[in-house]
């Protein structure tokens, strides 16, 4: 089941992806973990567009059946990339000066036939 979750989330980061070039982003990193990082978590993607870097947390489901997406990026969740984005920042050296926010791209349904949404600057 692990592995099948992984291949749902890589081909959701290749829509997202797709879906940020095409809206003028350029990706900067996509999985980011610190490799000190023993605490856990990734990023899916850092973006940037117009000076701003966006940390994106990238949920596909097949359908909204049970539940959507963003609904599992909880508080807890939103704790960790918070985390991490820090960590980014400060070992690029941009901590006191990066422009940032925090985003979520939902998709629903299939590689073939999907529905984004793209919440910007949800948390």
């Amino acid at each position: 089941m692990k592995e099948f979750n992984r291949t749902k989330g890589n081909i959701g980061e290749v829509i997202a992806i797709n879906y940020l070039q095409k809206n003028g982003f350029k990706i900067i990193e996509r999985n980011f973990s610190p490799k000190t990082n023993f605490q856990g978590g990734e990023i899916d993607i850092i973006a940037q567009k117009n000076g701003m870097i966006h940390f994106i947390e990238v949920k596909m489901r097949g359908s909204a059946d049970f539940g959507y997406g963003r609904e599992s990026v909880t508080m807890h969740k939103q704790k960790i990339i918070r985390r991490l984005a820090t960590r980014y920042l400060v070992s690029r050296g941009i901590y006191q000066t990066a422009a940032c926010c925090f985003d979520v791209i939902e998709i629903n349904g299939t590689y073939a036939n999907h529905k984004i949404e793209f919440l910007e600057n949800c948390f």
